[in-house]
């Protein structure tokens, strides 16, 4: 290990102990969107360029976590510290096939054999990310789009709503659609009216979808994560039909602790009180987006 690999700041685990919501029943066929599988080395080597250290999160802990909450799928997403390696979310994915879906993250260039493993295994979309190492850029954006029209995927992005705005034409003009994390991934202290959760506001009642996940990451006034309300609800009036539910389980780079996965889905009855639009946002909009059987 280097004297760089060293000094990256390690993860708390995840709770031990998930629980659904208090305030609210979970509906049927509920889907958890966003989440992660997670090897340690040497048998999944970590990124020298990424941006934390995170716990092992293995695939039963994960399925656990989904029959704790009452998630009927899951949707895995190739995290950040292993960068291309999308072999331990692949496993996962083809050992559970009728539960779980990925999104995956790969060069350009990949042979077609390699290609249709990938969706052969489950995988329906690419992820594009900046914010943390490890991740693929949007300097090929349009590529990644071509691809994903190709393959018959969509696209995932993780970026900060701050960037948006010189971005919007650009991605107006993909042929898929694409899914924004986490609501922006801005903290709430931009406040707003601040361009770039404006511009997303339009993206998404355009056509974008949108992961209303994250409370932890972007709040600025910590738990309970009031501060994220209207936010969530901005996006959720723009367009109902396109808000997704992710637990983003282990809940990596937490750096004030892991937060209960039960209280972040208390949080959904103030971000959503109509229990209509709840459904959507938990079970009809991602059975839609990821091809889950009805």
């Amino acid at each position: 290990m280097t004297e760089t690999t060293a000094a990256i700041r390690a993860c708390p685990a995840p709770d031990p102990n998930p629980s659904g919501p208090s305030r609210y029943a979970v509906p049927a066929g509920a889907v958890d969107t966003h989440a992660h599988v997670i090897g340690l080395p040497p048998d999944y080597p970590l990124v020298e360029d990424r941006s934390y250290t995170p716990p092992a999160a293995p695939a039963g802990r994960y399925l656990a976590m989904l029959d704790a909450t009452g998630m009927r799928n899951g949707v895995l997403v190739q995290v950040s510290v292993h960068g291309t390696d999308n072999r331990l979310m692949v496993d996962t994915l083809r050992a559970n096939r009728e539960r779980l879906r990925g999104v995956a993250v790969i060069p350009l260039g990949l042979p077609d054999r390699e290609l249709a493993a990938l969706k052969e295994a489950g995988v329906v979309a690419l992820r594009l990310n900046v914010l943390f190492g490890g991740g693929v850029g949007f300097e090929d954006l349009e590529s990644y789009g071509a691809l994903a029209r190709e393959m018959g995927w969509h696209l995932q992005f993780l970026v900060d709503a701050r960037q948006l705005p010189p971005m919007a034409q650009r991605l107006a003009r993909l042929p898929v659609p694409f899914v924004v994390d986490h609501m922006g991934h801005m903290p709430t202290s931009a406040g707003l009216d601040d361009p770039g959760f404006r511009t997303l506001v339009d993206l998404v009642r355009d056509g974008a979808w949108v992961k209303l996940s994250g409370a932890f990451r972007t709040s600025v006034a910590g738990a309970p994560f009031a501060d994220t309300i209207p936010f969530a609800r901005a996006l959720n009036d723009a367009a109902p039909e396109r808000c997704l539910w992710g637990s983003d389980w282990p809940h990596v780079a937490a750096w004030d602790g892991p937060p209960p996965v039960g209280d972040l889905l208390d949080l959904v009855a103030a971000w959503i009180p109509d229990e209509a639009r709840r459904r959507l946002y938990f079970v009809d909009n991602p059975r839609r987006l990821y091809g889950f059987p009805g």
